[in-house]
């Protein structure tokens, strides 16, 4: 839904009304950032299942009520709300993503609380954002969780470790470093894919949240194109 998108990717003519079905038709996967904002209702959710095809999957962010005002407290009523919510969209419910504050210290009991509370259907991706997260400790528990750490890059930088704690890999690219900003080279690109295949996984997410300018349309064509090239089996792309 952004603006600069247009012409760029969704044609000038088609209404924004349609724009999903556009972008399903090109994607198989999109991250939903608006529900960690504002919880869209069970209905939003259903009619996104009706818009899309068969095998179409929407990765979910927690909303922030959980993640920044709670601050992973008392868990239970957040969690058992938004699955009400987000599982109407039934086998295209994707990993549910967990952003955590860039000022929540390691708490480590309040996280394990929180994953205790999701079915062991629902995969979890968790990002903290503080350095005092990442021990062998948190490593432990994500992993007793199948719980994903989201690894993330910023202008070509891995923000977090490279841990496999889960079945599945998570990464979100929010800056590269190429031209026109924000766009990522080459060479980045590569790095990721290699990283990503020395894990072993059987399925990785990697969602590009570089939006302006169309960048992470572009960058997600080319890192698919590049990973086509090495023999990885990608999914749907433009």
């Amino acid at each position: 839904m952004y603006r600069d998108w247009r012409e760029r990717f969704y044609p000038p003519t088609l209404p924004q009304r349609q724009w999903l079905e556009h972008y399903a038709a090109h994607f198989d996967m999109v991250e939903v950032n608006n529900a960690f904002y504002r919880l869209p209702e069970r209905g939003t959710f259903e009619q996104w299942r009706e818009r899309t095809p068969v095998g179409f999957r929407f990765a979910v962010k927690m909303s922030r009520y959980l993640t920044h005002v709670l601050r992973l407290r008392d868990p239970a009523e957040p969690v058992a709300r938004f699955l009400g919510r987000a599982d109407a969209l039934g086998d295209k419910l994707g990993p549910v993503l967990l952003q955590l504050p860039p000022t929540l210290k390691a708490d480590l009991n309040a996280l394990d609380e929180t994953l205790a509370q999701f079915p062991g259907h629902v995969r979890v991706a968790v990002e903290p954002r503080h350095d005092s997260w990442f021990t062998d400790d948190l490593h432990a528990l994500l992993k007793r969780h199948g719980a994903a750490l989201s690894w993330a890059d910023r202008r070509g930088r891995a923000l977090t470790p490279m841990w496999h704690t889960a079945d599945f890999g998570y990464l979100r690219m929010h800056e590269g470093r190429a031209r026109p900003w924000p766009h990522y080279g080459r060479t980045s690109l590569v790095s990721w894919l290699e990283r990503i295949g020395a894990g072993g996984l059987p399925e990785t997410f990697v969602f590009f949240n570089n939006d302006p300018g169309g960048a992470a349309v572009a960058d997600a064509a080319t890192m698919a194109a590049l990973a086509r090239r090495r023999g990885i089996d990608v999914t749907r792309t433009p």
